[in-house]
């Protein structure tokens, strides 16, 4: 699937067309339309955030493309975002369960005191400041939620 993009005195005007839809309407790709490569979106690190949802075009090594730009957070930003998710885990029901968890600013999210294994089912009980292997949900049709003092399935009653 090549692309190409109109240009006039070495500016581009819309967007990029599909050769063979060029093809189609011209019968050739016309001399005022050069190749064009896309770029994906990049996704920004923790601390970045996109200047433009939108691209601009540029040409880079004699081939249009998409050029995104991205950019580090200011420090305020960079404190909003982690008190935003702060806040988010100040407000989840079972928070008490997970108060040996600990804030790391460079994942911006809550940390356990040790890792979770790799492999199985396990859930953090607080009350051990441990993993604990989830007990296997109940398949009566009932619903349940997870009591994890006990590691028990517990029936959800209206």
């Amino acid at each position: 699937m090549s692309l190409y993009i109109e240009t006039e005195n070495g500016v581009t005007k819309n967007h990029p067309a599909l050769e063979d839809n060029l093809i189609q309407a011209f019968g050739s790709v016309p001399e005022h339309w050069e190749a064009f490569t896309r770029v994906e979106r990049p996704v920004p690190a923790m601390y970045q955030t996109m200047d433009s949802q939108e691209p601009v075009y540029a040409q880079v090594d004699g081939v249009w493309t998409d050029v995104w730009s991205l950019r580090d957070m200011t420090a305020d930003e960079v404190v909003a975002k982690q008190q935003e998710a702060k806040d988010a885990w100040a407000a989840l029901p079972n928070r008490d369960n997970f108060a040996a968890w600990t804030f790391d600013d460079a994942t911006c999210a809550y940390q356990p005191p040790t890792p979770r294994p790799t492999e199985g089912n396990f859930f953090w009980q607080g009350t051990t400041l441990t993993w604990v292997s989830r007990p296997e949900y109940p398949t009566d049709g009932k619903t349940y939620k997870l009591d994890f003092a006990s590691a028990t399935w517990v029936e959800v009653t209206p």
